[in-house]
């Protein structure tokens, strides 16, 4: 049996850290908005060159809130992708705005910003007046072109929210050589430490960035119910808080956090390696790492195989095999029944739809063993071959 992520493994390296921190926090009696919670704000910040971070309940809330923050109402438009989790979508219409949808190229599976520059200049059936906000995913682990992504907020002055759940540590190289992480360029930035997560909790999570001084006052009011005083409250908002244990826990894999990203590089080389010598690349085409530097952590390691009939030979065998695999995502958003009243038809995004029926998330995690990885491509290999 090899799973698509397995917790235990990284838990029994680190259980003497974890218990001993979360101990302290049920010692203390101080288990909401405590010392933990104060300090993984300032060591996150500090990791993602950016002047603040706020904690919060969920990557969710993280989307939600940065939408409450940035004053996007009723009917304003928010542009993000149909190839993603449905939050990314979601948060825009918990505000009563709309959410529209860009397609993603390809290769990358993240958003053609070539696209959304069309859309931005008028170009496209959509009026670039009522976008009030973007949202840039970076999706499975690859960070958007960073530059790309920062020119297009400061030319059309549109705030970028950057959906960084799953490529918490990713990097883009600037033109002059500068590396910068992915959630430091937007107006604002969200994470989620949903377990599975590079950077993940016991339990729900999540965190706000921004450089903006104003932005990260009304954030910490707007995950306390509105409030700077106890019982204080000035606009509407949330409960929506990190916990005390969670943010002690996240202080600890904080530290490993490179460490871990860079085994997933090597694991995806391996798989890179794999299926160039067993000779797949007939069958499907495979993610590779980006050279230099940390561009892609592959928070999943998705392939696109050429027929549906490919991935369903595969999917049986690996069933057979025990071997763990998920679709990311089996229905783009746009053909969701929850967004039917936005008008969108099937055809209306056809990267996203032909991603949605050919690609596989393979097994990925820092504590997966080479000889695993060698196994899951095997029996690729022989679903296929036979």
């Amino acid at each position: 049996m090899i799973p698509l992520f397995d917790m235990k493994r990284q838990y029994l390296k680190l259980r003497g850290e974890i218990l001993d921190v979360v101990d302290k926090v049920f010692s203390s009696g101080r288990v909401i908005l405590g010392e933990n919670v104060r300090e993984f704000e300032k060591e996150l910040a500090d990791y993602m060159g950016v002047r603040c971070a706020v904690g919060v309940s969920n990557g969710t809330d993280a989307l939600i809130l940065s939408m409450m923050a940035l004053d996007i109402g009723f009917e304003d438009l928010v542009l993000t992708t149909p190839y993603t989790f449905i939050a990314s979508a979601s948060a825009a219409m918990w505000v009563r705005a709309l959410p529209a949808f860009i397609d993603v190229e390809e290769t990358t599976m993240n958003m053609n910003l070539k696209k959304l520059e069309d859309v931005l200049k008028g170009n496209e059936n959509l009026n670039p007046k009522r976008v009030k906000a973007i949202v840039a995913v970076h999706l499975f682990g690859r960070t958007l072109d960073l530059e790309k992504l920062k020119d297009i907020q400061e030319s059309f002055g549109i705030p970028i929210v950057e959906d960084v759940a799953q490529a918490f540590g990713a990097e883009w190289k600037f033109s002059d050589g500068d590396l910068r992480k992915a959630g430091s360029v937007g107006k604002i930035s969200a994470f989620s430490f949903f377990p599975t997560k590079n950077l993940g909790a016991y339990g729900d999570g999540g965190a706000v960035l921004t450089n903006d001084g104003e932005l990260c006052e009304k954030l910490r009011m707007l995950r306390a119910h509105g409030s700077k005083v106890k019982y204080e409250h000035e606009i509407l908002g949330k409960n929506a808080r990190l916990d005390e244990v969670h943010a002690a826990i996240l202080r600890v894999k904080l530290k490993y956090i490179d460490k871990w990203n860079k085994r997933r590089v090597e694991v995806a080389k391996l798989y890179s390696e794999f299926f160039e010598n067993e000779r797949l690349t007939e069958f499907l085409e495979y993610p590779k790492p980006v050279d230099g530097y940390m561009g892609h952590v592959f928070h999943q390691y998705v392939v696109k195989f050429k027929s549906e009939k490919y991935r369903e030979t595969v999917i049986e065998a690996f069933k057979k095999r025990e071997i763990g695999f998920a679709i990311y995502y089996p229905k783009p958003l746009h053909l969701q029944k929850v967004f039917e009243n936005l008008g969108y038809r099937e055809g209306d995004f056809p990267i996203s739809e032909k991603l949605s029926n050919l690609t596989l998330a393979l097994p990925m995690f820092p504590e997966i063993r080479d000889d695993e990885v060698e196994e899951v491509v095997t029996v690729i290999k022989n679903a296929l071959k036979g």
